[in-house]
């Protein structure tokens, strides 16, 4: 009887356990619940109810992934125990209490954080919070606090904790099953090992989604259709433990993973048909892509200013949003008889730091962080955009709103060809207003055409801005946006929204800022060429769900930044045909406008002004004529201008693009590889 006693005390205490189980599922389903409703798409809810139904139901299984260790944790360390030493009987239920709390406490915070990640992103967490480490730290803290309702995050735990605690403790003093007591002593210990068994098997069941067998675990790939369909649904029923869990499983990406034999058939398939075969022989994969010049298009200027600004998205050009008014200075360069203009253009990276390392080495960095690689500070690549520029005759800055030490771009900057790495925090002065991210726009174009008009040598001029970026705190009257005037023509729900206001006024301050600089250096070098683009696209107001976005964003609104290129002697025909582009299409379109006939340079992609291929790739994107595609979720829509009806997105069959935008990704991981015989000594042995 006294082995019966012990196990008596078991049975009742997992129960315990499978009562305090049963409440993370339900508290991951409200978290869900609250996602849905704030982040939700649809104008209304009708007709998605099996969708929903699934959604739940699929990320109830799949979150067993986590929560399936609240029933194993505490029969590891109060039930068992518990058979032996009364204190676990006797205080049990405080300790799972605690356990519970625990638990709760982390999955709030990582409910939080996909919050906070999705409103920036429009995504569930993704291979972005891996770079979050080399981020700037302060304005992380700045945004958290100040943009994202940090206070209110932190304050919110002490309803939480005292709700969970309330929750814990009084879902454990529900009845339980009475321990039956049979009068054979066989039956009694085949039920005990049952019981016990049951407990093991119970837990892989959970754990596995409703299946004893691992292969059957819930995974994206089996998420049911209708909800996969739907590309908001499909990221809500990932749990956010789930989510983090997928991004530290899989590294930065599987390229670097591969061996230089797999690399190699990779890279055979976008190397040039001419060179597929010799390829090998060269130093550096990338002397397969050699061009050469036909002839310069355009008288060559004495300055090029080629301008980045932060966070400037395509569809807030399109005509659809022209009543937010957010980029009008952009709109009246379009109009200029002399700017040639790309509204289908997608960026080389989803985020600031990609998109930079690519531009200026001219290979897709993919979020494999070259500037962070110190091999990277001391040899150079022949793609380079400055490097080129230097050889057409040009002295080359790189021009910094912020801080360029911040990602050691002081170091990879000189090493991928600028003459000199200017930082605005350095030249304006210590006391220049600034965010965390850099010195205000205004100021910083004005000090650094200031410093610009002294220069007598023809110079190539990258231009970084850092203002349009949260937290959104500067001084309205620095911002000068009168939403009353401005936004007249939109609806309240947008106009009385100050946290939306303020991502505007602040877009349009920092457009002005860039139209204000272009005007300037117009009046004084009229000979100069512009090319202004965004590192990417932003979502600013979050839009979606709006008066003004009924619906869920497009890829193309989600993903598509502006390319505009002025000059005296451009018209607007200068593209011909072609209607869509990437930011590695940008070196070799600056060449081919001034570069003499017969100079030999080195490009991924043609100049705009030849024929493309019939799509190109980012890391994270395809473009088509007709198409915009998503890589990661293997689905695309068609691509136009935004309007106020839903896209429709579709799975695609042909992985020809996710594998070209593999391949380019392996070229890279190539060089990164072969970096000793692939990078090439810096010029003037800097």
């Amino acid at each position: 009887m006294g082995e019966n006693k012990m196990f008596e005390y078991f049975y009742f205490s997992i129960q315990q356990d499978i009562k305090l189980f049963f409440l993370f599922p339900v508290l991951c389903a409200i978290f869900r619940s609250v996602f849905i409703y704030i982040y939700n798409p649809y104008p209304s809810f009708k007709g998605k109810g099996v969708s929903l139904f699934e959604c739940f139901r699929y990320g109830f299984w799949w979150g067993m992934d986590f929560n399936a260790y609240m029933f194993l944790i505490p029969l590891v360390c109060i039930s068992l125990p518990a058979a032996f030493l009364s204190f676990f009987v006797i205080y049990g239920d405080i300790l799972r209490s605690v356990i519970g709390v625990i638990y709760a406490i982390i999955l709030y915070a990582a409910f939080m954080g996909k919050m906070i990640f999705y409103r920036h992103f429009h995504d569930t967490y993704n291979y972005l919070v891996r770079m979050g480490k080399n981020a700037e730290k302060h304005n992380l803290v700045d945004i958290f606090f100040n943009q994202d309702h940090g206070s209110a995050i932190l304050l919110g735990y002490i309803p939480f904790i005292i709700v969970i605690s309330l929750a814990c403790w009084g879902i454990q003093q529900l009845p339980s099953i009475p321990y039956p007591v049979f009068d054979s002593v066989i039956f009694q210990y085949a039920f005990n090992v049952l019981v016990f068994l049951g407990c093991i098997i119970g837990f892989y069941w959970f754990r596995f989604g409703g299946t004893l067998n691992h292969r059957n675990k819930p995974e994206w790939d089996t998420i049911p259709s209708i909800v996969k369909e739907d590309t908001f649904l499909a990221r809500a029923c990932i749990d956010d433990l789930v989510a983090l869990k997928l991004v530290y499983k899989r590294p930065i990406t599987e390229e670097l993973q591969r061996s230089d034999s797999e690399l190699k058939v990779a890279i055979s398939r976008i190397v040039p048909a001419e060179h597929l075969k010799d390829w090998e022989d060269f130093r550096n994969p990338v002397y397969a892509f050699q061009r050469i010049t036909r002839g310069p298009l355009i008288n060559k200027p004495k300055h090029i200013f080629f301008i980045v600004g932060e966070s400037v998205p395509q569809w807030a050009m399109d005509p659809m949003y022209g009543d937010l008014h957010v980029l009008d200075g952009s709109r009246a360069i379009v109009k200029d008889i002399h700017t040639v203009y790309l509204n289908n253009f997608l960026p080389a990276g989803n985020v600031s730091r990609p998109s930079i390392v690519s531009l200026m080495t001219g290979i897709y960095d993919a979020q494999l962080e070259l500037n962070e690689n110190e091999a990277f500070w001391h040899g150079t690549l022949p793609t380079t955009f400055a490097g080129q520029m230097k050889k057409l005759g040009y002295q080359t800055i790189y021009w910094y709103g912020g801080n360029a030490s911040n990602g050691n771009f002081n170091h990879f900057g000189k090493a991928q060809g600028f003459d000199r790495v200017e930082s605005a925090t350095s030249f304006c002065g210590d006391d220049a207003p600034r965010t965390w991210v850099g010195v205000y726009d205004h100021v910083f174009l004005k000090k650094a055409g200031e410093m610009i008009k002294t220069l007598d040598h023809p110079t190539f001029h990258f231009i970084y801005t850092t203002s349009n970026h949260g937290p959104y705190k500067i001084p309205s009257h620095i911002l000068d946006f009168h939403s009353n005037d401005l936004l007249a023509h939109v609806g309240e729900d947008i106009r009385n929204d100050k946290e939306r206001c303020d991502a505007l006024a602040t877009a349009y301050y920092a457009d002005q800022a860039v139209f204000n600089f272009i005007k300037e250096m117009k009046g004084c070098f009229p000979d100069s060429l512009f090319i202004y683009t965004g590192d990417h696209s932003a979502l600013y107001a979050t839009l979606s769900n709006s008066s003004l976005v009924p619906r869920d964003y497009s890829f193309r609104e989600l993903y598509c930044t502006p390319l505009l290129i002025n000059h005296p002697q451009l018209s607007k025909n200068l593209f011909g045909n072609n209607t869509i582009g990437t930011h590695l299409s940008i070196i070799p379109t600056v060449i081919e406008l001034i570069a003499p006939k017969g100079f030999t340079y080195y490009s991924l992609y043609p100049s705009l002004t030849e024929e493309q291929p019939d799509g190109l790739v980012t890391p994270k994107q395809w473009i088509t004529p007709n198409e915009l595609g998503e890589i990661a979720s293997k689905r695309a829509e068609t691509l136009g201008e935004s309007t106020p009806e839903e896209k429709e997105k579709y799975e695609v069959k042909d992985d020809t693009y996710i594998t070209q935008a593999s391949d380019m990704v392996s070229l890279t991981a190539w060089m990164i590889r072969h970096r000793d015989t692939c990078l090439d000594a810096i010029e003037n042995g800097e």
